[in-house]
């Protein structure tokens, strides 16, 4: 199918999409870029360092799984201002970074965490009474 081309780069094959220009066309807001694809092994040095060459970072960070520390295969790098982050984006986009290909898009803003749950009545144990009825085992 000619959804995807190869490129040959010296020694470095980069598949390019015909969505890749779709996805550059997208204008940044914020000097905040998410970057996914991601090695296992990608630390949050790595990153930095990968990313260093386009402007003064502000923030390198790979997101890890709380129970095993373990990449999830996507981070963050934050610059001080959004031609920085669009050189990087433009130059890093698409490119090998520890062994995989990486893509780098602007970053969503976090929505907002709904409240917590009002705690229960610690006399509650899940046994709830009905006049009419009796006794429910919710």
């Amino acid at each position: 199918m000619a959804f995807f081309s190869r490129i040959f780069n010296g020694s470095s094959t980069i598949i390019q999409s015909q969505f890749n220009s779709i996805r550059l066309n997208s204008t940044l807001t914020s000097p905040k870029l998410f970057v996914s694809g991601l090695s296992r092994y990608t630390s949050d040095e790595n990153l930095k360092k990968a990313f260093e060459p386009f402007g003064s970072l502000t923030e390198a960070k790979v997101i890890t799984d709380r129970a095993t520390g373990r990449s999830k295969g996507f981070g963050f790098v934050s610059y001080a201002t959004i031609e920085e982050a669009e050189k990087a984006r433009e130059g890093m986009n698409a490119k090998f970074l520890d062994g995989w290909v990486i893509f780098v898009d602007p970053a969503k803003p976090s929505m907002p965490r709904p409240p917590p749950p009002p705690p229960q009545d610690p006399m509650n144990f899940g046994i709830t009474t009905n006049k009419t009825i009796g006794w429910t085992g919710r």
